[in-house]
Order: C-alpha cells, then sequence, then structure tokens
C-alpha cells in the first residue's frame, strides 16, 4: 500500500466515521435551542473550506520545504491521531455526546480520563485532523484555507457550548473550566 493509498484510506475512515456519528448522536432540539446552529456552521464551513484547500493544495504555488512524502505522512499521522483522540473522548462521554448541543436528562459533567486535561477533546481531535488534511497537501494556501475557517467555526461552537455548560452546571462547569485548558493541555 503507498501513502498515498493510505491517505485516502485514513480520509475515507474519517468520513464514514463523522457521518455515522452524526447520525447516531443527533438529538431532536429542544424548545429552547442551545445548538444556536453551530453545527450547521461547522458543516458549511467544511463543505466550503476543505474543497478550496484541495483545490488550493493541487495547484503548484506555496509548497512546503518539504518532500511531498514527509508532507503527506506528518499529515496522514495527524488526521489518524486526531481521529483516535476524538473518538476516546466520544466513548469516554459515551450517552453524553451528543452532535448537536443538548443538556441531556440526568447529564453530568465528564471531568475524568481525556477529559481531566482539556474541556474539548473531540474537537481538538477534530481540529487536529483538519491540520493534518491541510498539511498532506504541502501547501500552505491550502492549509491555511482548511484549518483557519474550522477552527474559528470550533471556537464559535465551544463558545456555544460552554454557555450551555454554565447555565445548566454554573460553579460545577465554572470549576471545571477552571482547572482545564480547551483545547491543548496546559496551553489553551
Amino acid at each position: 500500500m503507498s501513502l498515498f493509498d493510505l491517505f485516502q484510506a485514513v480520509c475515507l475512515i474519517w468520513i464514514l466515521s463523522e457521518i455515522l456519528l452524526g447520525r447516531l448522536t443527533y438529538h431532536k432540539p429542544e424548545k429552547q435551542e442551545r445548538d444556536k446552529r453551530s453545527l450547521k456552521m461547522i458543516w458549511i464551513t467544511i463543505i466550503i473550506s476543505v474543497p478550496a484547500g484541495v483545490f488550493l493544495g493541487l495547484q503548484n504555488f506555496g509548497r512546503f520545504p518539504l518532500s511531498g512524502k514527509i508532507s503527506i505522512g506528518v499529515g496522514t499521522f495527524l488526521i489518524a491521531l486526531g481521529l483516535t483522540i476524538r473518538w476516546l473522548a466520544i466513548l469516554t462521554l459515551r450517552r453524553y455526546f451528543t452532535s448537536n448541543v443538548q443538556i441531556l436528562k440526568d447529564h453530568q459533567i465528564v471531568s475524568y480520563g481525556i477529559y481531566g486535561f482539556i474541556r474539548h477533546p473531540a474537537y481538538a481531535g477534530s481540529l487536529l485532523s483538519f491540520l493534518g488534511l491541510g498539511l498532506a497537501f504541502n501547501s500552505w494556501p491550502a492549509c491555511i484555507t482548511i484549518f483557519v475557517p474550522v477552527f474559528l467555526a470550533f471556537l464559535y461552537r465551544i463558545k456555544v457550548e460552554e454557555e450551555a455548560l454554565l447555565k445548566a452546571f454554573g460553579k460545577e462547569y465554572d470549576a471545571y473550566r477552571q482547572r482545564t485548558k480547551k483545547l491543548i493541555p496546559f496551553i489553551y
């Protein structure tokens, strides 16, 4: 199997897992919409930025000072690592994970495992995968076009989610926020 074949296989697994995840974990919105269309914003951003980044990546300009093999290898590794982190986070949350922002009946704050270090590891994993996708094209324009808009959409989603969790859990969630970072352990 070539490196490019591996890249394609990892991307296919990524896409299929997100489709399956969305279908299995979407909850009908409550009367009070907590999601604030953040899920829709993320998908629209992905649908626009990824094809635009892929197009730019296939052009012959703005290359990294790396060989294509190194770039696609590092990109594939980051996509797979991001998927692993995302699924570890989802499996840790179990029934509390939803595709749209929801506070479920008997909802609890999960602060163990990977959630003991960062509050949004599923998003961190996704962002790592999108960074890997951009890097795989060995192109600054591709990497920026794919990663930056998706990062901004996820920041909006995190803001919406944290507002919902603060409203639902108050001081308990605020204390959790004080002792953890958002996306990168010990840093941010």
